[in-house]
């Protein structure tokens, strides 16, 4: 077992980290109360790479491990927890599911722009009546020669307004429940795919989050992505590698309210004395400390397992869930914990921990709540 970062892998978390000091932290704060999308930042990190970290190189992406995607998500997430979200989404969903389950045209007509931030891709799962119970879906897809007609509505979408491209869960045998999906590329121009609304939330404020409608919108059977009905089954692989890149999401902010916390705390004086001097202000830095270091190295465990999977066919199932719902949850109790330290302060928007622990919520319930990845661990157990 490795605790060292390669070379490579330093290369990344220091060119992560300049790029993020530089082009996030001062905008952060703006993008949040504007509710703004900074479309551009991510064009440039399509340039150093980023929004194609694990796609090969021959797709234009930077071939990168699973190792390295985490360390870009924590450092992005340290300064803002809705560029992290962007990034998060694209990459180990729409992408992504567009690698795992894409056939070779499919690969070459769509990664190249993706990877290098051209063009960005969402991903609908979720549905206004369905989230944890995909059984549930009402978004049909029935065939019409050689198309499809899709019918229905998706909600919670990251990027599906600002994206260019969707993966879009249909069902396609609707009494075979979930076991009877299937996964479709559909392009923004489609005629009949529309945003019906835009969503406003507690955090993630500065990521594109819209509701999508679909009307009789036909898709060329060619943008079927991978078998029919077997698209729930692909959707459980995505899944387990994207809980990794939520994982590295909530380290990252959590982080952030630890170093915010104690450059506050050796500022602060009360009674004569920094904070940070006193026992109450030192044990809750510890705990953040210890907590963050546990939970990035069960995200880190989790990624290295994804790494080795090709290689191993090991499911990582179990170790992703576990490294979302501790990591998420160490969030929530580390940002909060920040606010504390700031005392008054904390709960203004002077400061960023306010903003880390509106953001660090969605950890604990995007993609499967903490309910759903203790189910998913417990089965895991028994089975």
């Amino acid at each position: 077992m490795e605790f060292e970062l390669d070379e490579q892998q330093k290369l990344i978390r220091n060119t992560v980290r300049d790029f993020a000091k530089t082009h996030i932290k001062p905008h952060a704060e703006e993008w949040d109360e504007k509710e703004e999308f900074p479309r551009e930042l991510f064009s440039k990190l399509g340039d150093l790479g980023i929004m194609g970290v694990t796609i090969p190189e021959k797709y234009g992406g930077a071939g990168l491990d699973y190792v390295s995607y985490a360390i870009a998500i924590e450092e992005l997430a340290r300064y803002d927890g809705s560029a992290a979200l962007t990034v998060a989404s694209h990459n180990s969903l729409g992408s992504g599911h567009i690698y795992l389950a894409g056939n070779e045209a499919q690969k070459e007509k769509y990664l190249p722009k993706l990877a290098r931030g051209e063009e960005l891709a969402a991903w609908g799962l979720t549905e206004p009546g369905s989230g944890s119970d995909a059984s549930g879906m009402l978004t049909k897809a029935e065939r019409n020669g050689d198309s499809w007609i899709i019918n229905g509505a998706k909600t919670f979408i990251t990027q599906g307004s600002a994206g260019e491209v969707a993966v879009i869960l249909a069902s396609t045998s609707p009494e075979k429940r979930q076991k009877g999906i299937t996964a479709f590329i559909l392009e923004k121009d489609m005629p009949g795919y529309s945003v019906s609304r835009k969503i406003r939330k507690m955090g993630m404020r500065a990521s594109d989050t819209v509701e999508l409608r679909f009307d009789d919108v036909e898709v060329p059977d060619e943008n079927r992505l991978g078998e029919v009905d077997r698209g729930f089954i692909d959707t459980l692989k995505i899944l387990d590698r994207g809980r990794i890149s939520i994982a590295a999401m909530s380290v990252g902010l959590a982080r952030g309210a630890l170093e915010e916390s104690i450059d506050y705390a050796q500022e602060r004086e009360q009674f004569g004395n920094p904070i940070s001097d006193f026992q109450a202000i030192k044990f809750k830095l510890a705990d953040m400390a210890t907590e963050i270091d546990a939970a990035r190295l069960l995200t880190m465990r989790a990624a290295t397992m994804a790494d080795r999977s090709k290689e191993t066919g090991r499911r990582f199932t179990k170790e992703s869930a576990m490294a979302k719902l501790y990591a998420s949850e160490a969030a929530m109790r580390a940002t909060e914990e920040g606010i504390q330290i700031h005392g008054g302060y904390g709960y203004t928007r002077e400061y960023p921990v306010e903003r880390y622990f509106r953001d660090a919520k969605l950890g604990t319930i995007g993609e499967g709540t903490s309910e759903i990845q203790r189910l998913v661990i417990a089965r895991q157990l028994l089975d």
